[in-house]
């Protein structure tokens, strides 16, 4: 199922008479600044991935552990959640 030229035309005169001929460029802008913002988060994110990968093997190196279970030691300790009982929640 794919849309031809009839339905791509009559969408885009919808859009058009919905926003106007002046507001379009804005949105078109507005999403083009939107996708360059996610592609700067993702890239930010990878980078930091690849940095904590590499300071993982370094830390195995110098332990002479095995990579996988320093990962496995680095996770918890920055996923360890402090629990409370339920007494001094209600306090």
């Amino acid at each position: 199922m794919s849309l031809g030229i009839p339905e791509i035309i009559l969408i885009l005169v919808v859009v058009l008479v919905l926003f106007g001929g002046k507001r379009i460029p804005e949105l078109a802008r507005g999403l083009g600044k939107a996708q360059a913002e996610y592609k700067k988060a993702k890239d930010a994110i990878e980078k930091e991935a690849q940095e904590f990968k590499e300071d993982v093997k370094k830390a195995a190196k110098k332990k002479k552990t095995p990579a996988k279970k320093t990962v496995k030691k680095a996770a918890n300790k920055k996923t360890a959640v402090k629990k409370t009982s339920p007494k001094s929640a209600k306090k």
